[in-house]
């Protein structure tokens, strides 16, 4: 299956548990690949056969500013629900990386895949 890779986007949210995480906002990181079929935008060179990888990264982006959750397992989730939203992507996978989360060490994350539900 062919897939577009956005690696290492930055995301401002309030997210954690804790009183003080709850304070300010935290960056995340997020890797995520998205599977679809590309073979028609690789012949006709149209982005209308396609995706537009802009618009998915800013409607990440915005729902970060605007969501304030508790789990880094609950924003990938909600991620994964933002992008198979394009009924063009089969599945996809995210990585959800918050640093500095854990005192000993360099980043914890979240890795999940989700597929669209057949009907």
């Amino acid at each position: 299956m062919d897939k577009i890779v956005i690696s290492n986007l930055k995301v401002d949210t309030i997210i954690g548990t804790l009183p003080a995480e709850r304070k300010e906002i935290q960056t995340l990181l997020l890797n995520i690949e998205l599977y679809l079929p590309l073979t028609k935008s690789g012949k006709s060179d149209d982005l209308f056969d396609s995706i537009d990888y802009w618009q998915v990264e800013n409607n990440i982006i915005a729902m970060g500013e605007k969501t304030k959750f508790f789990l880094i397992e609950r924003f990938a989730q909600e991620v994964a629900n933002l992008c198979l939203e394009d009924k063009m992507i089969s599945s996809v996978k995210i990585e959800v990386i918050k640093i500095g989360a854990l005192k000993h060490s360099g980043r914890v994350a979240v890795c999940i895949e989700r597929s669209q539900k057949r009907k």
